[in-house]
């Protein structure tokens, strides 16, 4: 799997580019690793420069959840209806105002956003992955369209609700914010620069 964070800073060294990546890691702790460094242009910013975001969250829908894997997805034991999360998570696509699906005390302008791309898809050994590519996403909001399509993967909401729910714009429509454990940033695409 491909996991991309992008971080940017100014520097005077005189390390050569290709050597950054060796010479950073030579003083991290194992948890994290550079992959690589590239020199960009001055107006550069990792994160106001980005066009486009992909987050993967994983859930674990086996009956017995795994030890090893605690910590990297979240485990929910009840069967989900998956068919019914996949057509559900194609009412998130679109340029929508998503204040039902942001944490409280958010403190950006506008929550109007736009989802490119959203799927949920069926892994081996019970793993779901929901994956949303957009342009921008708001705090937690990833975790709450999660909560959301479990709701409706356990029945308690129809895929068709989704449309008003989005509209009423009412975080207490939506589903619970699940735990951060699965939650994955997996891509961040930038135009050239």
């Amino acid at each position: 799997m491909h996991f991309g964070q992008v971080a940017n800073f100014k520097t005077n060294s005189n390390i050569p580019i290709e050597k950054f990546a060796i010479a950073i890691n030579s003083n991290l702790k194992k948890s994290i690793i550079i992959k690589s460094a590239e020199e960009v242009e001055e107006k550069f910013h990792s994160r106001l420069s980005c066009k486009k975001k992909t987050y993967r969250y994983i859930i674990n829908n086996q009956e017995i959840g795994t030890a090893i894997y605690r910590n990297l997805e979240t485990h929910i034991p009840q069967k989900l209806e998956v068919e019914k999360m996949k057509q559900a998570v194609k009412f998130f696509e679109g340029e929508h105002d998503f204040k039902a699906f942001k944490a409280s005390g958010t403190s950006s302008k506008s929550s109007v956003r736009t989802i490119y791309q959203a799927q949920v898809l069926e892994k081996p050994e019970g793993r779901i992955w929901i994956e949303l590519t957009g342009n921008g996403f708001l705090y937690n909001m990833v975790r709450i369209i999660a909560g959301t399509l479990v709701e409706v993967g356990l029945g308690n909401i129809e895929p068709e609700e989704i449309t008003s729910i989005i509209e009423e714009k009412n975080r207490n429509k939506a589903g619970k914010t699940l735990p951060p454990q699965g939650l994955y940033l997996v891509t961040v695409e930038y135009s050239s620069h």
